[in-house]
């Protein structure tokens, strides 16, 4: 195992306020949420457990194993088959399902545009920081007595910044 340097300190600081800062975001996000989006972001989150599909796999077996006993008993039964009133409320449930994973969805995606944009905003404040950082190499090359000057097409292509529109553009030709 290798001795840590400073440097490794200073790498892992970088990285704890780098997740304290991501942490701060979701903190910040699930504030807010209003006390709805929070109960039906619960739901959704037990909607999408396979104990879920298997609660209503069994409470549908036990109400037809219910109403088929029932009338083989000579009992009666709620619902006899075809089990119009099981029917209703599976139709209901599946309502109610879509309903609260569609609103959930529709905050998860709002939020997703939210980090794509500062994706986008970091990732083009990036781009000047490494034109601007070319361009101060370029320029110190040059400047320096001791290193013989050249032209480097792909430097110098490098130290124009990146129109956004035209990367755009590009991506949109057939």
């Amino acid at each position: 195992m290798s001795p840590k340097t400073p440097q490794d300190g200073l790498h892992a600081e970088i990285i704890s306020q780098n997740v304290d800062a991501v942490h701060a975001i979701y903190v910040r996000e699930r504030e807010k949420m209003t006390k709805a989006q929070r109960g039906l972001a619960r739901v959704s989150g037990f909607l999408g457990q396979p104990r879920f599909l298997v609660s209503i796999l069994l409470f549908a077996a036990l109400w037809i194993l219910g109403n088929l006993l029932g009338l083989k008993l000579g009992l009666g039964c709620l619902d006899a088959p075809p089990f119009y009133w099981l029917q209703g409320m599976v139709s209901l449930a599946a309502l109610l399902t879509a309903t609260v994973v569609l609103i959930n969805q529709n905050r998860l995606a709002k939020l997703e545009e939210q980090r794509a944009h500062l994706d986008l905003q970091v990732n083009l404040f990036t781009e000047q920081k490494v034109t601007k950082l070319i361009s101060l190499m370029e320029e110190l090359r040059r400047d320096l007595p001791g290193v013989n000057d050249r032209l480097d097409l792909k430097a110098s292509a490098l130290e124009q910044p990146t129109d956004p529109t035209a990367v755009l553009a590009a991506l949109n030709e057939p």
